[in-house]
């Protein structure tokens, strides 16, 4: 169930980016970092989910891992920011 859940999170994911581009509205690299983080998340938890350790400890290990991910994401954007000012 969680797997069919992360690939449906993906594919919302890229038809909201192909369904923004359509439009011509512009697309910021924190926003597709985000996204991007929350759908690694989601495979994460459905990684955990699947192993056979107790129920919370996968919940923990897949919710520290979804937030690592994200100022992961976050310290590479301002990186990058950094660097064209």
């Amino acid at each position: 169930m969680a797997i069919a859940i992360a690939i449906l999170a993906s594919l919302a994911f890229i038809g909201w980016f192909i369904a923004r581009a359509v439009r011509g509205k512009l697309v910021s690299a924190h926003i597709i970092s985000y996204a991007v983080a929350c759908v690694a998340g989601i495979y994460t938890f459905a990684y955990f989910l699947g192993m056979d350790i107790p129920q919370l400890l996968k919940v923990v290990v897949s919710i520290l891992f979804g937030v690592a991910l994200i100022f992961l994401a976050a310290y590479f954007q301002r990186r990058r920011l950094g660097k064209r000012a």
